[in-house]
């Protein structure tokens, strides 16, 4: 998979929600809740994420994703 960050080191809402495959208010959630952290620009308070903090969240999931697999597999095999 290719993972367009694009350009600078800050994402906006509608950047981590496309990398994510999530809505862009789930995004807004994740950073109201400390999820995801959210740095505010301008006078608006626009939202801005590190790629890093996007990059740290999503290898997360990945390395959850496996495990509870690999778990949902082993599971099978035992009760097959």
């Amino acid at each position: 998979m290719v993972i367009d960050w694009g350009n600078g080191n800050l994402l906006t809402v509608g950047q981590v929600a496309r990398i994510l495959h999530i809505h862009p208010n789930t995004v807004r959630r994740w950073s109201n809740r400390g999820i995801l952290k959210a740095y505010r620009i301008s006078e608006r308070g626009d939202r801005r994420f590190k790629k890093e903090d996007v990059a740290f969240l999503f290898e997360s999931w990945l390395l959850d994703y496996r495990i509870e697999n690999r778990q949902r597999r082993e599971k099978l095999a035992v009760n097959a």
